[in-house]
């Protein structure tokens, strides 16, 4: 069952950027079921299963990724509180990297039922400032060699069809600085203030869905110092790409005004720029119906931003579903149902076999 890989990955800290060793593990052991195994240039894990007869056609590829939103100095000890497995990370993601890691250990020897080639990979760089590297590299290297990608992430029961687009900017403001008694320079703080103000005074729309969020704010020194230097991190979110361009000029504009106004200079870095829109999920979401209605679980369709965003640039079919039951995401109070991983490897083992039964090209 899933549940025998997932303590050891949640207890191996991944942090985006350094996913190392989480990746070894994964690495090791897939190798250990028997699978030839790759690491690619950013970290990405990926075994490739192409039994005779299926080379050259497209392959399904399926991605969990490898990080965390946990610092390295978290505890990530993983305890039993009554019915649930409760820990930083202990679902998001490592529950589904333990049910791919089951479908593999189940489908070995079982090759020969594959009409298709398979690809599994544990990837980097989901989570965070992140921005999808690990998915966009993979798919970057190797779209022309897939018919579909399933990002697997998310609650049982969960289906993205539609990519949220994000832009993310950080945003720092410079000054001379200076002693707040003994000099009058403009303070870069001031400017910080200037700028959270006028972001969020700008109109968002309702429909369709548009969101803006000052994630993190800092700056200054002391107390008794001119701040010679502030920044913030900001999250542009909307289900329309032209909704989200418009949004990101705004505030851009409102960024560059509260720079003028307050007399620092701004560095505006886009640290993020995950694709937005139509994942043509249609295909494989007809599949994961079949199966979660064979499973009896109730299917939701969601927009949301995964590693499935990667896809859109490249107009290839992708969709991520779930394949846990748990809570708290992004919490150290995480929990997981431990039954549920037998669900979620039941309804994506039957995804994989529905999507190898489909009539070849």
């Amino acid at each position: 069952m899933p549940l025998s890989y997932l303590t050891r990955i949640a207890q191996t800290p991944a942090p985006t950027f350094e996913e190392e060793g989480r990746a070894r593990l994964i690495a090791e052991t897939w190798s250990g079921l028997g699978y030839a195994v790759s690491r690619d240039e950013v970290g990405n894990v990926l075994t490739r299963i192409t039994p005779p007869g299926t080379e050259g056609r497209p392959a399904l590829l399926l991605a969990a990724h490898l990080d965390t939103v946990f610092p390295m100095s978290t505890d990530v000890t993983v305890r039993a509180e009554r019915t649930r497995l409760v820990g930083p990370g202990v679902g998001d993601n490592s529950a589904s990297l333990s049910v791919v890691t089951a479908l593999l250990r189940d489908l070995r020897g079982r090759e020969g039922m594959l009409r298709r080639p398979l690809w599994v990979a544990a990837n980097v760089g989901e989570e965070g400032l992140g921005d999808l590297r690990g998915a966009k590299h993979l798919l970057a290297a190797h779209a022309r060699d897939l018919g579909a990608f399933i990002a697997v992430d998310g609650y049982l029961g969960v289906a993205v069809t539609r990519a949220v687009g994000v832009r993310r900017y950080r945003a720092r403001y410079v000054g001379p600085g200076g002693h707040s008694w003994g000099d009058q320079a403009p303070s870069a703080l001031h400017a910080l203030g200037l700028a959270i103000a006028r972001l969020y005074a700008l109109h968002l729309p309702h429909s369709p869905r548009t969101t803006l969020n000052v994630g993190t704010a800092s700056g200054g020194t002391s107390v008794n110092t001119i701040a010679g230097s502030a920044e913030l991190l900001l999250d542009l979110r909307s289900l329309d790409q032209s909704a989200l361009a418009e949004l990101d000029s705004r505030a851009q504009n409102a960024l560059n005004s509260a720079a003028r106004d307050a007399g620092v200079t701004l560095k505006l870095d886009r640290v993020g720029d995950r694709p937005g829109g139509d994942l043509h999920a249609g295909p494989l979401l007809d599949l994961a119906q079949i199966a979660a209605r064979e499973g009896r679980i109730d299917l939701r369709l969601a927009s949301s931003s995964t590693d499935a965003n990667a896809a859109v640039i490249h107009g290839l079919p992708a969709i991520a579903l779930g394949v846990y039951r748990g809570g708290n995401a992004h919490r150290e109070d995480e929990w997981v149902q431990p039954g549920s991983l037998d669900a979620g490897l039941s309804f994506l083992r039957r995804v994989v076999e529905l999507y190898q039964r489909q009539p070849l090209a």
